[in-house]
């Protein structure tokens, strides 16, 4: 008897010069390539990476052999950010409300992205990233201060004020951050959020925040070990 694969649900954010492809389900797998087809491409070479990040959680994912196994369910146009490398586009499965099993199921899917950024600069701690094909390329030190940075006006996006700290480790400020984001996210999903920021900012649904905190945490985690390797 012939098994049956269910299809993974996609979208794709499609910019002028860089398309982006996420799965719907799964936050923080998402991948950017040159047009649609490089992009999918991308998303499933990634997708035995992305297996290693949960295989502590619990969930069951498995990740698709085949191009053929990735639907393509709704395709946007990107912008500026799209085309600069990063996703900006919220797809409309992110409206959908959190229910409380869902939201506990983000919490590890978080946690999980944030332990791959973790171990990724440990791995790489006193050693050399190597640089770009003309020299550039963050350092270890940066790529983590552009986390931080990152996940801090994140938050921003769910209306959550955090106050800044006057003098912490790097460490401390990624803990912090990112006990603030699991809080933020469980006051978006119980408490919900205003239509439009204190100054008139776009508020990302708690789906999307989720996709972004992830996305971020392993496309950095990813990039670091790869420029190790």
């Amino acid at each position: 008897m012939t098994q049956t694969i269910n299809p993974t649900p996609v979208y794709l954010e499609a910019g002028k010069k860089r398309t982006f492809a996420g799965a719907i389900d799964w936050p923080g797998w998402q991948r950017a390539g040159r047009g649609e087809a490089a992009a999918l491409e991308a998303l499933l070479a990634y997708g035995p990476r992305y297996a290693r990040v949960l295989r502590s959680t619990g969930l069951a994912f498995a990740p698709p052999a085949e191009l053929d196994q990735l639907q393509v369910v709704e395709t946007l146009p990107g912008n500026a950010t799209t085309d600069f490398g990063a996703p900006a586009m919220t797809p409309a499965a992110d409206v959908t409300p959190v229910d409380e099993t869902e939201l506990q199921r983000f919490h590890l899917l978080l946690q999980a992205c944030w332990q791959a950024f973790d171990a990724a600069v440990e791995q790489a701690a006193g050693r050399d990233l190597r640089k770009g094909p003309r020299g550039g390329g963050r350092d270890l030190d940066q790529i983590v201060g552009h986390v931080i940075e990152g996940d801090a006006s994140y938050l921003r996006r769910v209306a959550w004020k955090m106050g800044k700290t006057p003098a912490e480790t790097p460490e401390e400020a990624l803990v912090r951050t990112r006990r603030a984001i699991l809080d933020a996210l469980d006051a978006a999903v119980r408490e919900g959020l205003p239509e439009r920021g204190p100054r008139g900012g776009a508020i990302w649904t708690p789906r999307y925040f989720v996709r972004r905190v992830a996305w971020h945490a392993l496309d950095h985690a990813w990039e670091i070990e790869d420029r190790l390797g």
